[in-house]
């Protein structure tokens, strides 16, 4: 497998703790399925998986406190169900009657470089090959395109990207250490219909968080 580099930076950033319920309280640094997100934002095909290997922080970390308004509630499955059923509902939610604020502790001012591994998937493509998949993501990488824009945790968030060419000589990671407790890795998408969360405990050393296979993650 051929790993990649991408140096992603952004005004705002929240990768959320996942036992804070309602308020979205960010982890300390992006979680390894944030960074996945990333790359496939760029080229996601089924042929393929990425693998998380690094994440090394660029600048210091810091906080921000906002209060935003959300909505309360969402349109229902069943809703849904009934109305492509029927060929017609009423799925709208009313913004006016239904909002409401919401406290959120932000990263501000973020930049990361991500490495991944490209994984590719022969029985997905029995005529392709690992290479077709690499030139295509090197091709939209350095021209800075992407399927979807990609974001930093929530989708307000936006990521400017760039690929980080193979020798290149880059800024120093934060020289920082500390624990950061355990963190989400991934969605284990087992049981498709019910997926699990799995954490890592995680350290980062003078500004690099190692991630370990998905494999040794804990439920």
């Amino acid at each position: 497998m051929k790993t990649y580099c991408l140096e992603v930076t952004g005004d705002y950033a929240c990768f959320t703790r996942p036992e804070m319920k309602v308020e979205r309280v960010s982890y300390d640094v992006m979680t390894p399925s944030a960074a996945r997100a990333v790359f496939e934002a760029i080229l996601w095909k089924p042929a393929i998986r990425w693998h998380v290997r690094k994440v090394e922080v660029l600048k210091p970390i810091r906080w921000m406190n906002l209060r935003r308004n959300e909505l309360a509630s969402v349109i229902s499955t069943r809703n849904v169900q009934t109305a492509m059923k029927n060929g017609k509902g009423d799925l709208g939610l009313d913004i006016e009657t239904d909002r409401q604020q919401r406290a959120g502790l932000f990263l501000r001012d973020v930049a990361y470089r991500l490495h991944a591994e490209l994984e590719f998937i022969p029985a997905k493509d029995p005529q392709g090959n690992a290479r077709k998949y690499e030139e295509m993501f090197e091709r939209r990488a350095q021209k800075g395109q992407c399927v979807n824009q990609p974001y930093l945790g929530c989708r307000e968030f936006a990521a400017q990207f760039r690929l980080v060419e193979a020798g290149e000589q880059g800024s120093a990671p934060l020289p920082e250490t500390r624990a950061l407790g355990w963190m989400l890795h991934d969605l284990d998408f087992s049981n498709p219909a019910d997926p699990q969360p799995r954490f890592f405990d995680a350290k980062m050393n003078d500004g690099v968080v190692d991630v370990p296979p998905f494999e040794e993650a804990r439920g």
